[in-house]
């Protein structure tokens, strides 16, 4: 009789881990759905967020051409206020001046005469970074050694 109550004891031990083991199974499963789940829902609102700046460039663009030709204060603040938002959802202007033309962050749209050969002399459009992926490439004007 002991021996056969030791026997189901066994059985039901291994039973019981065998439970376990698929609960546990199961939990990481889960557990692991949820960062995968919480991973994409950040991605959509990165992807988002970068569907929004995309559009709102122009308008900075505008902005800062019209305080160009104003020299207006107030609207400098705005400008500046637009871009610590921008810049609080990980936008990057993409500095170019005075730099070697880069093509996969920068897009010449001319080439004039200079003292340094494929630097870039002006900043048309300036491009931007949205965290470590290329928003807008920059438009620039490229330097070519002046021939003697």
């Amino acid at each position: 009789m002991k021996k056969q109550l030791d026997s189901e004891i066994e059985v039901v031990k291994k039973e019981r881990d065998e439970y376990k083991n698929k609960y546990l199974r199961a939990l990481a499963d889960y557990q692991n759905l949820e960062k995968r789940i919480a991973a994409a829902r950040a991605e959509e609102i990165k992807h988002a967020a970068g569907k929004l700046i995309i559009q709102l460039l122009p308008v900075l663009d505008a902005l800062e051409k019209t305080e160009e030709v104003l020299k207006d204060k107030g609207l400098a603040i705005v400008i500046k206020q637009f871009k610590d938002i921008l810049s609080s959802e990980s936008l990057k202007k993409i500095e170019v001046i005075g730099k070697k033309f880069d093509p996969h962050i920068m897009e010449c749209i001319e080439v004039v005469e200079s003292d340094k050969d494929e630097i870039v002399v002006e900043e048309v459009r300036s491009g931007y970074f949205l965290a470590d992926k290329l928003l807008r490439p920059a438009r620039v004007k490229v330097g070519k050694l002046k021939k003697s």
